[in-house]
């Protein structure tokens, strides 16, 4: 098998590790550009939302590239993630697309069945190299939230614009290049030296926005059109409510039929009191802990047409009132351009400063 499968931030760094560890030829597709986005939109129907033209943008030029097997997440709920494999198989199916899919979806407790799903991708190696395979891409998958998490914290302090995504860039690399577990502790050690050789000025006071939203587009920097680098080099603290290793845990725990919602659900009870698919529930949570922890300013970010984050959008206007603190929407399409972000998003961080300034 020479597997894909869709572009989600970093997600590509753990997802090929585990392949590759699991014995298969893995086909990462290539930097999601806009002509990925061509590609898919040219069969998806037009209100889908933009993860889902992305995705068929990945597999095509996967394909292109010589992968003929896809690996794709379901869902369950009222979100049409839980259709979009069936949708993507049947447009590619019609463009004359010759491939077989992998649909690895939430089995909600019933391990025969996860069995089922996952078993075509444990033939090749022992149990043994299963389980080390999964441990390295378990620890590939938290390292690459830290190198995240440091990248937002000095980038808001950088005094070299754009040295803190170049160390990013070069940590990035050198995780995808490790191959062993035990390689990972000096590893660490030399993200830490990239970081802090970062030129920085820590007489700063930047203004802290929370993040919160659909995971797709919170996670996919081409997505939301560099909103974390572009925040960062305005002189933003940025703090981000979920990360990849937050999203595969929820993944695993919905297996052990763990509650993953209850802190969420007491957070976001007052305003929405029941699950709505997707991450409109964990949005308006996400944005009443940001609130209550006092950050300076909220941006939420959505798919155009995202019927979860559709119904987050129209409570927020409450919390931000309730709580006193700014909230902006803010929604990406595959139209969505860089430009207008912008301006948008120095409009929204000037007023946070000035509010800021006012109350000092």
């Amino acid at each position: 098998m020479r597997c894909t499968f869709p572009h989600m931030g970093t997600m590509y760094v753990a997802v090929e590790s585990l392949l590759e560890g699991l014995g298969h030829e893995v086909i990462v597709p290539p930097p999601i550009t806009e002509r990925t986005i061509e590609l898919g939109q040219h069969g998806a129907p037009e209100t889908a939302c933009l993860p889902l033209k992305i995705n068929l943008g990945n597999y095509i030029e996967a394909m292109e590239n010589g992968a003929d097997v896809i690996l794709m997440g379901g869902g369950v709920g009222p979100c049409r993630f839980g259709y979009y494999a069936e949708v993507q198989r049947e447009i590619l199916k019609d463009a004359g697309y010759d491939f077989d899919m992998m649909v690895l979806e939430p089995p909600k407790g019933q391990l025969s069945l996860a069995w089922q799903r996952f078993k075509p991708l444990l033939t090749k190696v022992s149990l043994s190299e299963t389980l080390a395979a999964a441990r390295l891409a378990w620890a590939k998958a938290q390292i690459v939230d830290d190198i995240e998490k440091m990248t937002h914290q000095v980038r808001a302090f950088e005094t070299v614009r754009g040295s803190a995504t170049a160390a990013r860039s070069k940590a990035i690399a050198k995780l995808r290049q490790t191959k062993h577990r035990q390689n990972l502790p000096q590893l660490l050690e030399e993200i830490g030296t990239l970081f802090q050789q970062v030129p920085v000025d820590l007489q700063r006071q930047p203004v802290v926005i929370g993040l919160v939203g659909e995971i797709y587009v919170m996670l996919e920097p081409f997505a939301n059109r560099q909103l974390e680098r572009l925040l960062g080099e305005m002189g933003v603290l940025v703090r981000r409510s979920s990360f990849l290793s937050d999203w595969l845990r929820g993944q695993f725990y919905s297996l052990l039929r763990f509650d993953m919602q209850k802190k969420a659900r007491l957070l976001a009870g007052p305003y929405l009191p029941h699950f709505v698919g997707g991450h409109g529930l964990e949005s308006v949570a996400d944005s009443v802990n940001y609130a209550n922890n006092r950050v300076d300013g909220i941006i939420h970010v959505a798919p155009f047409t995202c019927m979860p984050e559709i119904v987050a959008q129209s409570i927020l206007p409450k919390v931000s009132a309730d709580f006193d603190v700014p909230i902006m929407t803010l929604v990406v399409d595959e139209h969505s351009a860089e430009a207008g972000i912008i301006t948008r998003l120095e409009a929204f961080t000037d007023m946070v400063k000035r509010r800021r300034t006012g109350r000092a």
